[in-house]
């Protein structure tokens, strides 16, 4: 069983929130996470929100619907990005699904809340 970590909470950034996902996402954590994520959006009002996959070390298909998903609900005003290590599991699963197509991915946390 996966446990989810602390370091999901949000990092606030005026307008912006970053959410550091834990190191695995996958069918038993991705309905916490998509909870967990609707419920920070919606009680700011964000322009941008950062899912941060740097330090995720597993990913399957239940961590790139959680993000189409994220991203469908937050339509505009707010923008989702997406902040994945360019090798990593997570980045090639967003490239096999398309999700990458519809959500800026970055290298790095910096570049997504800067960009």
């Amino acid at each position: 069983m996966t446990f989810l970590p602390r370091p999901y909470t949000p990092r606030d950034l005026p307008g912006r929130t970053l959410l550091t996902l834990p190191p695995e996402v996958d069918l038993c954590t991705a309905p916490r996470l998509y909870a967990r994520i609707v419920s920070v959006a919606r009680a700011r009002r964000l322009r941008l929100l950062v899912l941060d996959l740097t330090r995720t070390r597993f990913m399957d298909s239940q961590g790139a619907h959680l993000i189409h998903d994220v991203r469908r609900l937050l339509c505009p005003p707010t923008e989702v990005r997406v902040a994945a290590l360019p090798e990593g599991l997570p980045s090639r699963v967003l490239i096999l699904t398309g999700v990458r197509r519809d959500v800026p991915v970055y290298d790095d946390c910096a570049a997504a809340l800067t960009s």
